[in-house]
């Protein structure tokens, strides 16, 4: 439920907290007095589109911010959820509207966008008015209202599962189809180009690793001669290996006499033999590599030919061979086993086809159930509200051809107004003033059904007066009995019934300059006295006063 409104720098508002409570809250006040500016500025924080002239003139910037205590598991928490929000059961919803047409949205001081404050906002409150009916034009609604009211939420979920099943399978056959249609149309094409690459065997990455090591033979062999030059110099017949062992043999015999002349010497002939060993090894692993297989040379040819020849045939890289090669092999299968597999798809698409159709069947079957009661309920609602002579319809059509993945019905509500007229949908058929009356009808029945846990109702009960207003009293009472109702009203039997009154007004300041609407907590005394203005007008009279106090005995007994 909503648990405070703050509102700063918003059209007349310059700062206003109002602190709201379970029930039924009224909101009166005189026309003009900035009933319309609070809901407008309620409706910013809950997604509502934005406008630079909401913000106060001569302010930067207005806000809102709504403040909700939320149950566990609602709706709204999952949007979080999906939206990697945090929650922490309160909800605190925060628009900024700039001067330059700007906003920005935020939730539990998280930046959002303005599309995800929409949707947590229309999932914890509905505004209703005459002209604003929007969750009754679209007959989507129309059916969800009807499965909440016949408990079916459950029951359309498993629907809505059998349908993603049912689409999978569907899916799976005919992409098996299309592959068994098209392996077909090229299956003497794909035998053939199956088997040659097959036999041809081409492996990622090969072109690159045969082409380094022909660059490397070719390389080799002209090399290889001055290898071996280089090896005969190191380590032949002409090395300087012995000679210097035999010089450092003697050096070291005459160390002992003269170990300063000779050390040096000795250390550094030692390292210049190593040196020429390691040169020798060296050049005798180069050998090793440089040396290759002339038939090697003429294979690795050969075969790079074949890859490329394969390459240009088949219009696909080389190293793309191996994967074309594994796609024929799968199609030459499809081909092979196809016919196995097509009656495996089809038994399983039917079975799919099968359990969506029995249980959309049995939804619709319930949902037809179900509307006798809910038209029941609704009519019931009706005489009170002075449509005595209306009735209203629950249109169930199902059509098997049709289906989805709430089932096989359309769900609409028709309304007749007068006996002897034509029914039709709701939307086109009534009036404002009727729709309104409608639309608590419903919501009365729908309390604890298919409701968001805020609902607020804009001046329903204009055009209407006596008994009918105090029926609509009554009911906005026994529906704030289950969810809170907020509702605008000039009528003082609806005020009457309230758990909360609120008193909106304008209030002059800098000595009449400018003005600024306030909301004020109206009890007890204040309280009759505002119901007796709405009853009375500009003079309030002793009589206006103790038919205002017959109103609230009245409400309270």
């Amino acid at each position: 439920m909503l648990a405070r409104l703050s509102i700063r720098d918003i059209v007349l508002i310059e700062r206003l907290d109002i602190d709201f409570a379970r029930g039924l809250a009224v909101l009166t006040g005189e026309t003009g007095a900035g009933k319309s500016i609070l809901l407008d500025a309620f409706a910013l924080a809950l997604g509502g589109r934005g406008d630079s002239g909401l913000v106060r003139h001569g302010a930067e910037q207005g806000q809102v911010t709504a403040v909700f205590d939320v149950p566990k598991k609602h709706p709204a928490a999952k949007i979080l959820a999906d939206n990697g929000l945090d929650d922490s059961g309160e909800m605190i919803l925060r628009r900024i509207q700039f001067a330059d047409g700007r906003t920005r949205a935020y939730l539990n001081d998280q930046i959002i966008s303005v599309q995800t404050l929409k949707a947590v906002g229309s999932a914890l409150v509905e505004i209703h008015g005459q002209h604003d009916e929007r969750a009754l034009v679209d007959a989507a609604t129309h059916r969800r209202l009807l499965d909440a009211f016949a408990g079916l939420d459950k029951e359309v979920v498993a629907l809505e599962d059998l349908w993603g099943a049912r689409k999978t399978a569907r899916d799976d056959l005919e992409e098996h189809r299309a592959g068994m249609e098209r392996a077909a149309r090229e299956a003497d094409y794909l035998r053939h180009a199956s088997d040659e690459l097959s036999k041809l065997s081409p492996q990622t990455g090969e072109e690159t690793a045969l082409a380094e090591r022909r660059t490397a033979m070719m390389q080799g062999e002209k090399i290889a001669q001055d290898l071996r030059e280089a090896l005969e110099a190191v380590g032949g017949n002409h090395s300087a290996v012995p000679a210097l062992a035999a010089a450092v043999r003697r050096l070291e015999r005459r160390a002992a006499n003269s170990p300063k002349l000779v050390e040096p010497a000795v250390r550094a002939i030692d390292a210049a033999i190593n040196s020429l060993e390691e040169a020798e090894q060296h050049l005798n692993a180069a050998l090793v590599a440089a040396d290759f297989d002339p038939a090697e040379l003429e294979r690795i040819e050969e075969r790079l030919f074949a890859l490329r020849a394969a390459s240009r045939k088949y219009s696909t890289a080389v190293d793309d061979l191996a994967a074309l090669a594994e796609r024929f092999k799968a199609d030459v299968a499809l081909i092979d086993a196809g016919a196995e597999r097509l009656k495996v798809l089809e038994k399983a698409a039917a079975a799919a086809d099968g359990a969506y159709a029995t249980a959309a069947q049995k939804v619709s079957v319930a949902r037809a159930k179900a509307s006798e009661r809910l038209n029941k309920a609704v009519n019931a609602e009706l005489a009170p509200l002075k449509l005595e002579r209306a009735k209203f319809m629950t249109q169930v059509e199902s059509d098997v051809a049709s289906p989805g993945p709430q089932g096989i019905d359309r769900v609409e509500f028709w309304v007749q107004t007068n006996p002897g007229t034509r029914p039709g949908p709701l939307m086109k058929v009534a009036s404002g003033g009727e729709l309104s009356r409608f639309l608590l009808a419903l919501k009365v029945v729908l309390s604890d059904r298919g409701s968001a846990p805020t609902l607020v109702f804009d001046e329903i009960d204009t055009g209407v007066g006596g008994a009918v207003a105090d029926a609509i009293g009554a009911r906005l009472a026994r529906l704030a009995g289950k969810v809170q109702v907020m509702a605008v009203t000039h009528a003082p039997q609806v005020a009457a019934r309230a758990d909360q009154h609120l008193l909106i007004s304008k209030a002059s300041l800098d000595k009449g300059k400018r003005v600024a609407t306030r909301v004020a907590a109206l009890a007890d005394e204040h309280r009759r006295e505002e119901i007796a203005r709405m009853l009375a007008g500009a003079e309030i009279t002793a009589e206006a006063r103790a038919a205002a106090e017959r109103l609230l005995r009245a409400a309270t007994a």
